[in-house]
């Protein structure tokens, strides 16, 4: 089975596990790999979407054409089953044929596998890919598409911390906790609950830089400060940590 990784740094891989660089050096083909295989929902794509998300500025004729080449790139270069068709008109990526990290990481949560979830979250979806010449919903829809997997990752971090704090692992808890900051460094009750686990366990100099970081992040970046909810539960850290 073909492997492709798309969250972090993109990765392609035959069955025997060979390193297939040549279309990853082709990044509008890598893409449409890509689209195929994690645009929601997981199903059949018309040709006439996919001329107009990738070939935008060519007529009818020629956008056909180009991504006629472009699957027979794909076919030619991966597995014949990897590019599926339906009728004249329709294209997917079937599962069993291709395993992608993005499907899978879906897959992961929900079978309530949050740790296996996370653990497939690299990074950003297709970081780094710049596809020449195709049209901005492309774009657009690749930047909702991170943002979902990364919002998938930081759900999955936060359920390892609710069920570390609920069976009394409070160090595990803290660093699930932190993990959830990481991939959603604005999530202000994020913070809050990690500072309460810090403080409970004990660590509040890291409760402290914790609230410290937050705070100096969001006044450089958004020129705001934290909510009084939260200035307030770090003070009363702050006499624990004096105390």
């Amino acid at each position: 089975m073909i492997r492709l990784l798309t969250l972090g740094v993109v990765d392609l891989r035959d069955p025997a596990g060979r390193d297939l660089g040549a279309v990853l050096r082709q990044p509008k083909r890598l893409a449409l790999l890509a689209y195929l295989a994690v645009a929601a929902p997981r199903r059949f794509h018309r040709r006439d979407t996919l001329l107009g998300l990738f070939w935008p500025d060519l007529d009818q004729e020629h956008a056909r054409a180009a991504l006629r080449r472009a699957l027979y790139y794909l076919r030619s270069e991966l597995e014949p089953g990897v590019i599926a068709g339906r009728g004249d008109e329709e294209i997917a990526v079937p599962q069993e044929a291709l395993w992608c990290d993005a499907t899978e990481l879906e897959r992961a949560m929900e079978l309530g596998e949050p740790e296996r979830a996370l653990d497939l979250y690299r990074g950003t979806l297709l970081e780094g890919l710049h596809v020449a010449g195709s049209a901005p919903e492309l774009q657009q829809w690749l930047d909702t598409e991170r943002a979902h997997f990364r919002g998938r990752a930081a759900t999955a971090a936060r359920l390892l911390a609710e069920r570390a704090e609920a069976s009394g692992r409070l160090d595990d808890a803290a660093r699930w906790g932190a993990r959830v900051l990481e991939l959603m460094p604005d999530d202000e009750p994020a913070l809050r609950r990690l500072i309460g686990v810090l403080d409970r366990s004990g660590d509040r100099p890291a409760a402290i830089r914790a609230y410290d970081e937050f705070t100096r992040r969001l006044r450089e970046e958004l020129d705001a400060e934290p909510s009084g909810e939260t200035r307030a539960l770090v003070e009363i850290v702050r006499r624990r940590a004096a105390a």
